[in-house]
């Protein structure tokens, strides 16, 4: 990815286990399950944001979601690509439980559709678009983080965070954009056995150096668009809107491991819309220097996946990030062992309230994260125990919340 990603550390390195409280301040709060309506399957990942405002999250690997605000909640707007976009209204009582099914959306598409267009001239109008479709005035957004960390099947470090992200215009680079910490929580596994003395590219900075519309870079490049094969895609939908899907596979060998990609633009005003990236993993080494930024000595790093997605979403005519996930998933062992110990580290962050105008204050540099600080690092400093107060959050999964609570009892 050119060193795009190398902007950011995610630390594993883990520390003492730290407990927390929670209490929340908000009068008004949502929670629900959405599920596929046909199959009753669950549904991660689906927008959800309060009718008439800009708070929002997503809902979990387990299909719920738990959404709050300062004033009633009257109804709630739930998307998904793929799916009919849903407008439902929320229950009367503050904190009920809200059950939510969406249905696959059907289109009837034109044959032609699916072959016309030259995907490479399709990318360059869109990035050429970009001034007009995103913001022209900076605004300030609040975003929930979570990164975890799972051995095998077990989670072994869970850390959380709440910050401010600055973006300045897209009308230029976002060299002006900032991000601060406002407030986070951390726990670790206290088995020593669980130390991972690793570090790779991740951390609360990623809503600033993973913004690739934004910095133009990566696949994103107009001069590298050369490097690779595009195709056209069959168009799919998202938030009920028709989108050119182009698939992006390298066409070169570099001395660097490079991306694969899907991105998806609206076809009526030619923005970007959703973009995911897939390092390849073919030549371990490669791989190593773009994932790596640390290990002890004597540490044996195989890397297995490497992928990034990012949700932009429209509102008021502009759209902006909404949600980035990053997934690692590599191998480590001591050179004295005979099978490598598989780890799975997943990042997430959700916009969920944004700031215009005056309200838009630009984050102080003494206050700014430093892109190669990691939130275990940092996260002492900023550790609060009514952590959740006047905050929106991903609600943990399940499984999140039983090995929480297992580290605690420890």
């Amino acid at each position: 990815m050119k060193g795009a990603l190398k902007l950011l550390i995610l630390g594993l390195l883990l520390y003492p286990a730290m407990l927390w409280g929670q209490s929340d301040s908000l009068r008004f709060s949502v929670k629900g399950v959405v599920r596929d309506a046909s199959t009753g399957r669950i549904l991660s990942e689906v927008g959800v944001a309060v009718t008439g405002s800009s708070y929002a999250t997503v809902t979990n690997a387990e299909g719920t979601f738990i959404i709050k605000s300062s004033n009633p909640i009257k109804g709630l707007i739930f998307s998904l690509m793929g799916y009919e976009t849903v407008i439902q209204a929320a229950p009367e009582e503050s904190g009920a439980l809200m059950s939510v099914r969406m249905r696959p959306r059907d289109y009837t598409l034109d044959p032609a559709l699916v072959v016309s267009g030259d995907p490479s001239e399709l990318i360059r109008i869109a990035l050429a678009r970009i001034p007009d479709n995103y913001p022209a005035e900076p605004e300030l957004f609040d975003f929930f983080y979570r990164e975890t960390v799972q051995k095998r099947q077990r989670f072994i470090y869970v850390s959380e965070a709440v910050t401010k992200v600055y973006k300045s215009a897209f009308n230029g680079f976002g060299m002006a954009d900032r991000a601060s910490l406002v407030k986070s929580r951390l726990l670790t596994s206290p088995k020593l056995s669980d130390t991972l003395g690793v570090k790779v590219i991740g951390g609360p900075y990623m809503p600033v150096a993973l913004d690739l519309v934004k910095n133009r870079t990566s696949v994103l490049d107009n001069r590298d668009l050369s490097m690779y094969r595009l195709e056209l895609l069959p168009p799919k939908a998202i938030d009920g809107r028709m989108q050119f899907v182009i698939s992006m596979i390298p066409a070169v060998v570099t001395e660097y491991a490079m991306q694969s990609a899907v991105l998806y633009i609206d076809r009526e005003n030619m923005a970007f819309t959703r973009l995911e990236l897939s390092l390849d993993v073919s030549d371990p080494a490669k791989a190593t220097r773009s994932m790596l930024v640390r290990k002890p000595a004597g540490l044996r790093f195989k890397p297995r996946e490497m992928s990034l997605q990012l949700n932009y979403k429209p509102e008021g005519g502009k759209y902006r990030l909404s949600y980035l996930k990053t997934v690692f998933r590599f191998g480590c062992d001591w050179k004295k062992r005979l099978f490598a110990t598989d780890y799975s580290v997943v990042a997430e962050a959700v916009a969920t309230n944004r700031y215009t105008g005056e309200e838009a204050l630009k984050i102080p540099r003494k206050e700014a994260l430093d892109g190669r600080e990691s939130l275990s690092d940092i996260s002492g400093r900023f550790n609060d125990p009514d952590f959740w107060k006047d905050y929106n959050i991903i609600e943990p999964t399940v499984g999140l919340e039983n090995a929480v609570n297992r580290l605690k009892v420890k």
